[in-house]
């Protein structure tokens, strides 16, 4: 028996992985919302898309009208949903003794409360629909750090989001809701400058691409006995270098 994925949600899908899973689980002949905080970005992502099949729905996983919002559309426009994935996140480098209140509060803010709050908003709609899955995108960082790349103020809030996945998982498990943690490693992306230069971290020899998230999170979707896990899609860099 495998997950339905007739309905998903995807959060920070105005570009990247975001916009690369919106276009994988559109090729499975999934309904879509996506959301992102930039409007303007989130209107070109729905357009390039090319179809009928996607709602978006703009704004700030932080506030929580936006969860509302997401989940009000899922409800009206798609009738539930089946899968939710937590995509949208910050992400930043900064020595720990430079690290700020501000800088905690904006990791904290999209990184968790962002994360929780969307959670929040479409797991009624799980419920209704006897079941589903969720998706949170964490990072393999959180489990294996590196000396030259301080990251704590990011990787404290992303290490929440792992910590929500398996309370969570235990929680819906009732519900038949399985919550994941996808973890990736260096993703070619946007947000990412002269990602090859850091393939040499990953023992595959290489930085990961879209599809290779693509593909992971399609299998979490489906996987009805999987649940409170971690899949890392970082080219081995957490298990050996």
């Amino acid at each position: 028996m495998s997950n339905r994925i007739d309905r998903v949600v995807i959060t920070g899908a105005g570009s990247g992985i975001g916009l690369d899973l919106a276009r994988r689980f559109l090729a499975e002949g999934s309904q879509v919302v996506i959301n992102g905080r930039d409007r303007d970005k989130l209107e070109r992502a729905r357009r390039s898309l090319g179809e009928e099949r996607v709602v978006a729905v703009a704004g700030d996983v932080g506030d929580p009208a936006t969860a509302h919002a997401v989940a009000t559309a899922a409800r009206e426009r798609l009738g539930g949903v089946d899968v939710l994935v937590n995509n949208a996140g910050v992400f930043g480098v900064k020595p720990f003794l430079e690290s700020t209140v501000a800088d905690l509060e904006r990791f904290f803010t999209t990184n968790v409360k962002g994360t929780y709050l969307m959670t929040q908003a479409v797991v009624p709609l799980m419920i209704a629909g006897g079941g589903g899955s969720i998706i949170n995108v964490g990072a393999a960082l959180v489990q294996q750090a590196m000396t030259g790349v301080p990251v704590s103020a990011a990787m404290a809030s992303k290490g929440g989001v792992h910590a929500l996945t398996v309370s969570l998982a235990a929680e819906l498990a009732r519900h038949h809701i399985c919550v994941n943690t996808l973890a990736p490693g260096i993703i070619r992306t946007p947000l990412v400058d002269d990602a090859d230069s850091l393939a040499g971290i990953h023992p595959l020899g290489r930085v990961g691409e879209v599809d290779d998230t693509s593909d992971a999170a399609l299998f979490l979707a489906r996987a009805a006995f999987v649940t409170g896990t971690t899949l890392d899609v970082d080219g081995g860099y957490s298990h050996g270098r």
